[in-house]
């Protein structure tokens, strides 16, 4: 005869309704950072570093620069965007950034006539109206501004909307704009849709290029890459390039632009005058 009123329970089940702790920690810690991002967002503490990409053979030329969106607390430290990012992009939060980026990459556009600026979006802002809006009305204000404007939209982001981008792509390419494929050979890339895309440029992975000189399981990945970018007629660019030994193995390989802090480090005030010399002297 059973005495067991019911099935048997796991000795160690968690009963329902009791959250994990540290999980409640972390989401607690995530709010607080995604709070002060808003704040920074609304009270415009805000910057954008500008880091060169200079041509590979000829670092003196720099080819562009990519500027990377700084957020500050109330003391004006930087909010690390390791924090807050991976969170923010699935967010509204996330479009904000982007439209708080193409801003200040605009601004510095339109104050250094002639030079070339890189600011990052995310696919999903292609379907936001503030962003839109922001775009389309510097364009049609400030007219041939686009031609030194690049945006770089990450390889994962890229590839989850294509109906959206390429015909957004082929629109904005009238404006001059160029467009980056970023962390490119970081992952699953559909040849068929690099086919439609046309990107102009493609960034190497940083996780690849660090220490490539001597790397024999990363170095096949990033000729196949390489390889790859330039069927679909993209010129390359390596990010995260931090020694010689690297550069000289990029170089060798064909890739067209270094960008790292071999060369420079990022920079709110740089001294955008090199742009321009660089090319008279070259």
């Amino acid at each position: 005869m059973s005495f067991m009123s019911g099935p048997k329970r796991p000795r160690f089940e968690i009963e329902a309704g009791l959250e994990n702790p540290l999980a409640v920690a972390v989401s607690a810690a995530d709010r607080e950072v995604l709070a002060m991002v808003r704040a920074a967002l609304s009270l415009r503490r805000m910057r954008l570093a500008f880091q060169p990409a200079v041509y590979a053979a000829d670092p003196s030329i720099i080819g562009f620069y990519e500027g990377y969106i700084r957020l500050l607390d109330p003391q004006d430290r930087v909010i690390p965007a390791r924090d807050f990012m991976e969170v923010a992009e699935t967010q509204e939060l996330g479009r904000e950034i982007d439209v708080a980026a193409l801003q200040l990459g605009l601004i510095a556009l339109q104050k250094n006539p002639g030079i070339r600026v890189a600011v990052n979006m995310s696919a999903r802002s292609v379907g936001y109206r503030k962003w839109v809006q922001v775009l389309r009305q510097a364009l049609k204000t400030h007219p041939g501004l686009g031609r030194g404007l690049i945006l770089e939209i990450g390889e994962a982001s890229a590839m989850q909307m294509p109906d959206v981008l390429v015909p957004f792509m082929k629109e904005l390419r009238e404006e001059g704009i160029a467009f980056t494929l970023d962390d490119f050979g970081a992952g699953a890339t559909s040849l068929r849709l690099l086919s439609e895309f046309r990107f102009d440029i493609a960034k190497l992975d940083g996780g690849f290029v660090r220490g490539i000189e001597r790397d024999a399981g990363n170095q096949p990945i990033l000729r196949a890459a390489i390889a790859m970018a330039r069927e679909f007629g993209m010129f390359l660019v390596a990010e995260a390039v931090e020694t010689a030994a690297e550069a000289n193995w990029l170089r060798e390989q064909g890739v067209g632009c270094l960008q790292g802090y071999l060369f420079g480090a990022p920079e709110v005030t740089p001294d955008f005058s090199r742009f321009r010399r660089g090319r008279q002297e070259g």
